[in-house]
């Protein structure tokens, strides 16, 4: 027997009639111990949660760059540092600020970026 494709087996379900499609799952739920609704409906929750869009970040420095003075000045202005912590913070990266909403992130990210840093939001 030669395989089906996904597509194939799609495009047969959708001649069939509603009673036909019946039939098929009930035999489905016969041939392997599994119905096949059920298996629909758990995945569904865990697709919704994977297509949340998020609504917070934390902006995480992952590099510096070449003008690292820059980077320090944003990183005080952003951060609220002191001329020490923002160094430290440029040499050795790490978080910047912390769970805030995306569009201030976004922000963050864009004034690091154009100051030459490299910058992860997670």
């Amino acid at each position: 027997m030669a395989k089906l494709s996904t597509q194939e087996i799609i495009d047969a379900i959708k001649e069939m009639k509603i009673l036909e499609v019946k039939e098929l799952v009930d035999a489905m739920k016969e041939e392997f111990g599994v119905d096949p609704s059920a298996v629909a409906v758990a995945a569904a929750p865990a697709a919704a949660a994977a297509a949340e869009e998020k609504t917070s970040a934390t902006v995480v420095l992952k590099d510096a760059g070449a003008t690292k003075i820059q980077v320090i000045k944003v990183i005080k202005e952003i951060a609220g540092l002191g001329l020490m912590e923002a160094k430290k913070l440029a040499d050795e990266g790490g978080n910047v600020k912390e769970n805030v909403p995306m569009e201030e992130a976004n922000d963050i990210k864009a004034k690091l970026e154009e100051a030459g840093a490299t910058v992860e939001l997670v």
